[in-house]
């Protein structure tokens, strides 16, 4: 168990301490309940009294937890690990902190704040930055800066493009490539777009949607236009890649699972000298056809124990959207009847 955070009134930490048979977790400073608790301290003491199973009452800056030592030291930590996170970032606390947080704990994985946030990335001054939100998270954006090629597999919602993308914003901003290429197959997800009129750009601009969205959360628009205008931001279809080197580039390639064996090996056939490459992908949503075999699978069967390729695995813990979607996927993936394709 992690001891609380202290701190001085100008810190805004935490002490606890035992009165009447109760723990009391007493905040300093200028910290207030409602701001640890999102702004909605009723309904999210609700949540913590559910999760721990304890007894939660709220009176100015004073915390009153009733129920056993082991789970009123859990609670304790909880609010620890959120005035951490609170006076490393300067900045309140949000809902979408507070949810994830209360899944980390609820999976008996929370992670470090201070280690977290010593991972943060720092992709525009006129951005916030962005930090990895658990404990795989934070391996996955230490093995991007340690090795040239790092698959990151797992459930939607993990954040592996997110950080990916911040990675690569990151990277570039420091000097480290020159450009970053993004990719992803462009494979219909159960339908059929052929139909569509238009030019090959306005066909597969719907498949790369999802890289400009989360480029856009990066930089400013007209930021990340100047760079895509410049070719120092490219954004293609997979096909695209074939014959080409990439030198000195950050390379993205984006829902790998619906890559074949022989577009896999294409894609990191790419790399050229000072490059970096991650692949994303989760297993569970191809678009592959019954008799094509994944190049994610193979690739992940493939290349183990090799030396500056790592592996990222998240699972339904590390879902950092929604709170209903870690509950969504476990039930679909554990259902009956629900088979991996090929």
């Amino acid at each position: 168990m992690r001891e609380p955070c202290s701190g001085t009134p100008e810190s805004g930490g935490i002490h606890s301490g035992n009165t009447g048979g109760c723990r009391r977790i007493f905040l300093e400073g200028n910290l207030s309940v409602s701001e640890l608790c999102a702004g909605d301290e009723v309904r999210n003491l609700r949540t913590l009294s559910n999760l721990f199973g304890v007894t939660l009452n709220a009176r100015e800056n004073i915390i009153t937890i009733t129920g056993s030592d082991e789970d009123a030291g859990r609670v304790n930590a909880f609010f620890s690990d959120l005035s951490a996170l609170y006076k490393l970032r300067k900045s309140p606390i949000t809902q979408r902190d507070f949810d994830f947080l209360c899944g980390s704990y609820r999976n008996n994985a929370p992670g470090d704040p201070v280690k977290l946030w010593k991972n943060r990335l720092e992709v525009s001054p006129k951005k916030p930055c962005v930090m990895p939100r658990s404990r795989r998270q934070q391996s996955y954006v230490e093995l991007m800066r340690e090795c040239e090629v790092v698959f990151g597999v797992g459930p939607a919602g993990t954040g592996k493009t997110y950080l990916a993308m911040a990675m690569a914003v990151a990277s570039f901003l420091k000097g480290d490539v020159s450009r970053i290429i993004l990719t992803r197959p462009a494979r219909e997800s159960g339908e059929r777009l052929g139909f569509l009129p238009g030019s090959m750009e306005e066909k597969v601009s719907p498949y790369l949607r999802p890289l400009y969205d989360a480029l856009y959360d990066m930089l400013n628009y007209d930021e990340a236009q100047t760079l895509i205008q410049k070719g120092i931001i490219e954004v293609a279809p997979l096909a695209f890649m074939r014959g080409r080197t990439l030198n000195n580039a950050f390379i993205i390639l984006d829902e790998a699972q619906n890559t074949t064996v022989d577009q896999m090996l294409m894609f990191l056939t790419r790399m050229g000298f000072g490059s970096r490459c991650v692949i994303t992908g989760d297993p569970q949503q191809s678009d592959l056809r019954e008799n094509e075999r994944s190049g994610l699978k193979h690739a992940l069967e493939t290349l183990q124990n090799i030396r500056g390729i790592g592996f990222a695995l998240f699972e339904p813990c590390d879902v950092v959207r929604h709170r209903l979607i870690e509950t969504i996927i476990t039930h679909y993936t554990s259902g009956e009847g629900f088979t991996e394709k090929p």
